[in-house]
């Protein structure tokens, strides 16, 4: 532990996960102190104040952002609903590929703790979902699962998820700028996007490619060189990661051919989610084309890779540039945007933590309790 600031001049307040005995063992730390706490909260305040109260002023959007307390109560209500829909559809996905058998102690009660405080974390803690990632892997390893198992499933989860987002970017991108779907759009915001989502789906399917055996050819080529061969042992781990991203790429084709009616909890998830984006606008004077609708959502999406809790400021910005650029007038595109984030980012936060408080709980039960049996949840790849 570093020494500086000397112990007498530091007032340190922390919360770490990871602390309990027993069944909190690696799990991932969130480690806050004073001045991160109220660096996050004034970061976050900053980023709502704009959104909420300088950006509806801009460019003569005061008036809009005036009927806010005249969003029609119903369909406030049917977003309400629609996005709590899409984390059934979430919890469904997630049942679908790591639980495969019935006797498995991750129940759907524990399935529903995971997923609500993995999504808690994905808000609050990290970009890119990465908060949610770790999180979701560490209660599954404390569900019993190897390493190697957990790294392949979670490839074949998020490629199942995303999966989703990258067919749609190509599917409304051309059928957008094709005109086979009302909308229109310029090739910045149709066909772009249409070509990222192309290359990416190009590069997994690309990687179905290397062998299923893949494993046992790379460990007969470093016994061949000797575990303590000159960079034998580097080459291949460097070669056993795309090997084990195609096993869970894999996976998802085994999840989508399966048939199993949970496997739609992927476009359950995306779909409700933009769902309750449209009805976000219906509340306040009527939804564009849904072709449009759903490639604003996918484009600001985007800027979940951005290093802000839960995409603030970047996903918001994001959707309203995209609508604008369809031709949405500005301020229906703020206020049904923002409030539709109002449902997406705060409403699993609540959720989210209680679950969180429950899944250490469960969790200690487990290490308390007698060790799974490492099939109980079963590897999709």
């Amino acid at each position: 532990m570093r020494d500086w600031p000397p112990p007498r001049t530091r007032v340190v307040h922390r919360t770490q996960i990871g602390t309990l005995p027993g069944g909190d063992a690696g799990m991932p730390r969130f480690v806050l102190t004073r001045r991160r706490t109220l660096a996050l909260a004034l970061f976050v305040l900053s980023v709502l104040a704009f959104l909420y109260l300088v950006l509806p002023r801009l460019a003569g959007l005061g008036h809009t952002w005036n009927r806010l307390g005249q969003g029609a109560p119903g369909w406030l209500a049917v977003a309400a609903a629609l996005e709590m829909l899409s984390f059934a559809g979430y919890v469904a996905i997630f049942r679908t590929v790591f639980v495969r058998t019935r006797d498995s102690r991750i129940d759907w009660r524990a399935s529903y703790e995971i997923t609500m405080a993995g999504l808690a974390a994905t808000r609050l803690f990290a970009a890119a979902g990465s908060g949610g990632v770790a999180l979701t892997v560490w209660a599954l390893r404390r569900a019993g699962l190897d390493r190697r198992t957990v790294a392949a499933q979670m490839v074949t989860f998020m490629t199942v998820l995303y999966g989703v987002y990258m067919v749609s970017l190509v599917f409304f991108g051309v059928g957008l700028r094709s005109g086979l779907l009302p909308g229109g759009g310029s090739f910045a915001i149709t066909l772009l996007p249409a070509i990222f989502g192309g290359a990416v789906i190009l590069i997994v399917l690309a990687l179905t490619l290397i062998p299923v055996d893949a494993d046992g050819r790379i460990a007969s080529w470093q016994r061949r060189h000797g575990e303590d061969g000159r960079g034998a042992k580097l080459i291949a781990r460097i070669l056993a990661l795309p090997a084990l991203v195609a096993g869970g790429v894999r996976g998802a084709f085994g999840v989508v051919r399966s048939r199993d009616p949970l496997a739609l909890g992927a476009v359950a998830w995306w779909g409700f989610d933009i769902a309750t984006l449209w009805a976000s606008f219906e509340a306040f004077g009527g939804a564009p084309a849904i072709g449009v609708i759903v490639m604003s959502y996918f484009v600001g999406m985007l800027a979940n890779v951005l290093p802000l809790p839960g995409g603030i400021g970047g996903v918001d910005g994001g959707m309203i540039g995209a609508f604008i650029a369809f031709g949405v007038a500005a301020p229906l595109a703020v206020v049904a945007v923002l409030i539709y984030r109002a449902f997406a980012f705060w409403l699993p936060t609540v959720p989210g933590a209680i679950a969180y408080v429950q899944l250490r709980r469960r969790v200690a039960g487990w290490a308390a309790g007698s060790p799974p049996a490492l099939d109980a949840v079963g590897t999709a790849a």
